[in-house]
């Protein structure tokens, strides 16, 4: 028998070889890869570093390959960052375990037009839910951190009854841990004061729906015909919001009543048939300016901090979120579902003038984002359970959802997240 020998004994195929070492390099990358994504799956769209959520994992838990396996549950949102995070940008999640920090019986602070279980609201699951960014995580209210902020200060939320609205959420979110004997409320007209004398702290509100002034916002003109604003004018009311540390502002709602507006410039004591009809967006525009010059001219930005909360969303027509059959917010249980949902309740065109106009201010002022987030919580007005002219809804009106009041909103509700990023931009 004849044995040959062969000249690459003990060595591979130079094919083979290649083959394998791209076998290995390849599961190598695509290891990496699996452990990059685990680690940050925002790393290569964020430059700056933030702080995350279950993103160590103790040395002495032998629990990598779990960690692997079960990495779905991280929450790689980062901690709440003003400068960082778009808050409008979400999800409302329903979660059963809430529970408010007050109602309409232990806080007495509500005005009828928002006591909606008083009045006879049988349903609370619209309280179950929360509002979760997707880029960040939003910090629970917490009435002793809130009272500690403001500890020594004035906050003055200036506006119409939607900051009514949220202030008396802020008043309520916080009361409840102070002792009785240490808080009291000044009710006024225009000006109302929430006392917290341990704290030295007051939480107060200012009407004012236009910010400027008019010949409707002291003595209110029911025919929106009649209304006249001066888009000039604002220091007779303005000169009530100085020497506050805290400014929250807002004003929309009374802008839109669905008529061109009658502007006036100079005095009123001179006649009202001066005025010029304007569109809305630029009598807004030129109403804007005027409060946007007293704070430029007036707050000392290192003394004083101010806020501008956006507009609130009127739900008047439920066929925009698919209830042809509906009528309004009447009987509405439950938030909308479709992404980025908007109605003809928030006008655009305003929101950006909003935006122009505090672009161009010396003093910073810091925008409360509250129209995406509430244009889904068509669930959670006053509905028809509320008053009207001072009366409450009868059981035969409040079965007519004509009679739903789709503009403000229940409390406890919606109004106490405006005031969960508020603190948390505190």
């Amino acid at each position: 028998m004849i044995i040959m020998k062969h000249p690459m004994r003990g060595k591979l195929p130079q094919p083979i070889i290649i083959t394998t070492l791209c076998v290995l390099l390849f599961l190598a990358v695509l290891y990496a890869e699996r452990l990059s994504l685990i680690s940050s799956r925002r790393s290569i769209f964020k430059f700056k570093t933030c702080s995350r959520k279950y993103n160590k994992v103790k040395s002495n838990e032998r629990k990598s390959e779990e960690v692997l396996a079960n990495a779905s549950w991280i929450d790689d949102r980062f901690d709440f960052d003003a400068e960082e995070c778009n808050v409008a940008n979400g999800k409302w999640v329903f979660n059963k375990s809430i529970e408010p920090f007050y109602n309409d019986t232990t806080c007495p602070y509500i005005d009828r037009q928002y006591s909606c279980f008083k009045n006879g609201r049988p349903d609370s699951d619209f309280l179950r839910w929360e509002w979760q960014p997707e880029d960040c995580t939003l910090p629970r209210f917490n009435p002793e951190v809130a009272l500690k902020k403001i500890q020594g200060k004035r906050v003055l939320f200036v506006g119409d009854s939607l900051q009514r609205n949220q202030w008396e959420s802020f008043v309520c979110l916080v009361q409840g841990i102070i002792p009785p004997k240490q808080k009291s409320m000044k009710r006024g007209r225009v000006h109302s004061v929430f006392k917290a004398k341990e704290y030295n702290a007051t939480i107060e509100f200012y009407w004012a729906p236009f910010l400027v002034e008019s010949n409707t916002d002291i003595h209110i003109i029911g025919d929106p015909k009649k209304r006249i604003i001066k888009v000039d004018a604002i220091q007779e009311r303005a000169k009530n919001w100085t020497g506050v540390d805290i400014l929250v502002f807002n004003t929309y709602v009374w802008w839109m009543s669905g008529l061109r507006v009658k502007a006036l410039w100079g005095s009123f004591a001179n006649g009202e048939e001066g005025y010029e009809e304007l569109d809305t967006t630029i009598a807004y525009k030129l109403g804007l300016r005027t409060w946007a010059n007293w704070v430029d001219s007036t707050i000392d930005p290192n003394k004083t901090r101010v806020f501008f909360t956006t507009m609130s969303p009127a739900h008047t027509k439920s066929e925009e979120w698919g209830h042809k059959d509906g009528v309004k917010c009447f009987n509405e249980t439950k938030p909308v579902k479709k992404k980025n949902h908007w109605g003809s309740g928030s006008n655009k065109g305003m929101m950006s003038v909003v935006t122009s106009v505090v672009k161009k201010m010396k003093v910073p002022v810091r925008v409360i984002n509250i129209t995406q987030i509430s244009e889904y919580r068509v669930d959670g007005h006053s509905s028809v359970y509320t008053e009207t002219g001072g009366k409450l809804l009868d059981e035969e009106e409040k079965a007519n959802p004509k009679n739903a009041d789709c503009i403000h909103w229940c409390l406890p509700g919606i109004p106490d997240t405006w005031n969960q990023i508020f603190l948390a931009m505190l």
